[in-house]
Parts: C-alpha cells; structure tokens; sequence
C-alpha cells in the first residue's frame, strides 16, 4: 500500500473516532433547563372561621367544631369572622352560642346565623312578643306527614254548631312551624318528620286563639302552604273566637218568642240591656 492512501486511511480512523466521542458526549449530556418565572400578582390571605364539621340547626357550638383557615381578601365577605378582627374567633366559653340555622363544613360561621345564648334554642330563637305554642297532630292532620319545621301552614277547625251541622274554618293563617316533636330540621337529607305534636309561633292573641279552638274542635287540620304563598307576612288570626276580647264580634244564637237569630257580642248585650 502506499504512503498516500495509509495516510488518507488514518485521517479517516481518526476523523471516524473524533465522530463518535462528539456523539457519545452529546448523547450523554442533559440539556439545559430554561425557567421562565412570571411575576404575577400576589393573592394576599386572611384566616377566616369556618364550620370544621356540619353543625345542625340548633347545636350548641364548641370550640372543636370551628377551625381557622386561608381565605383570599378579595373573597371576603361581610359578616366573615377574622383573626384580624376576632382574635378569639367566637370566645363561646364566656359567651355561648347557638346555630340558629345549618352550617355545612367548609362553611364560614356568621354572627348572623348565631343566637347568644345559654339557654334552650327555642327560646332564644323566638322573636321578640312571639310565643311557642303545640298543638296535636297526626298524619292524617299534617298534610300525611309532609310538614317540616319551618314550613309554613295554616290551622283549619272542624266543629259542630248548635244544629249538629258540621263547620270548617281557617282560624289561623300563614303559621310558622318550629318543630315537629322534637325535630327542629330535616334528618339526614329525608324530607319526612312523622309526628304527634306540632311547635307553632304565634303571637300571644293568636296563641289565645288556638287554645279556644282547641276546645271547641273535634279536630284541628294543619294545610301546608306553598312556597310562593309563605312569605313573612304577618300571622292572621280568627279573633272572633276571643268573645273576652275587647273589639271582637262572637255570633252567639238568641232564642226570644220561639224565634231564633244571630246577633253579636255586643248588639246581645244591648238587647239584654234594653228588655
């Protein structure tokens, strides 16, 4: 062979292995990681109060059932308590604290859904001049069980007049059930409280009114109301019935000469006073 082509032959060898360590030091080294950071804006957060389990309508809260949380400022909303604010949170040792409505977990606590007190929760959730008054049901008198606290419902009488005649009258309107029995909310989802007595929030001469009615009905038949017809609206009420009462107009039955009519209350009186 001659010089020449050994000569080209070694440019080749060596050209060949300088290849092949560029390739195998390429194909080992890692490639280089670029990060790009973008400077957005800073999300500031507040500790907020919220419910650390589902706290049920009237539950005494404790302390284990509240936990502090983050929460972004710009989702705040009014009534949320801080630890900017509120520190000691509800400070519900020294000033008790009752759920006047269902708080599911997660769910911030609000002073407004609260009642402070250390008594029972009926009677701290009644408002002010509104009394808590029961009443017998069953079934076949609560609309086949289908009332609920907090529904709203009216009270029907079903009597007998002085002639056996049967009479039905709505002696209370737009009624605010508090509780059925014992059961103060729906249980576990289910939309049905079979009960035996019935909590109605009445006004004291409403609550008179039930009382009377009670009296003088073989039966009393609670119609719940639609949703769209139970609003907050005053509670009205038969006050006929409260012949005691000043301003009120009983019908009572007068038989004179063998004749009988209706007169009021008070035209009765006259006529008594007058003969």
């Amino acid at each position: 062979m001659k010089i020449a082509q050994l000569a080209v032959l070694g440019v080749a060898v060596v050209a060949a292995g300088g290849a092949f360590i560029v390739a195998n030091n390429i194909a080992n080294t890692e490639p280089e990681v670029i990060t790009v950071t973008e400077n957005g804006p800073k999300i500031e957060l507040e500790e907020v109060l919220v419910a650390s389990r589902s706290i049920g309508l009237g539950t005494s809260l404790k302390p284990e059932m509240v936990e502090w949380v983050k929460w972004p400022k710009e989702g705040l909303s009014e009534g949320f308590i801080t630890r900017s604010t509120a520190p000691d949170g509800l400070n519900i040792e020294e000033d008790p604290a009752i759920a006047r409505s269902q708080f599911f977990i997660g769910e911030p606590i609000r002073e407004s859904k609260l009642v402070r007190s250390d008594k029972g929760y009926m009677s701290a959730i009644l408002p002010s001049g509104q009394q808590a008054i029961a009443t017998s049901i069953s079934t076949a008198t609560s609309a086949g069980g289908f009332i609920l606290p907090n529904d709203r419902v009216d009270v029907i009488m079903n009597r007998q007049d002085g002639n056996g005649k049967f009479v039905t009258e709505t002696i209370l309107e737009n009624v605010r059930v508090l509780a059925i029995d014992q059961t103060i909310e729906e249980q576990d989802g289910e939309a049905v409280v079979v009960g035996s007595t019935a909590t109605l929030q009445l006004a004291p001469k409403q609550a008179k009114i039930l009382t009377v009615a009670q009296q003088l009905a073989d039966r009393l038949t609670l119609a719940l109301r639609s949703l769209e017809d139970s609003g907050d609206e005053q509670t009205k009420g038969a006050e006929h019935l409260l012949s005691g009462e000043e301003g009120s107009k009983q019908p009572i039955s007068i038989i004179k000469f063998g004749s009988k009519s209706e007169v009021e209350v008070g035209a009765a009186n006259a006529n008594a006073n007058t003969n």
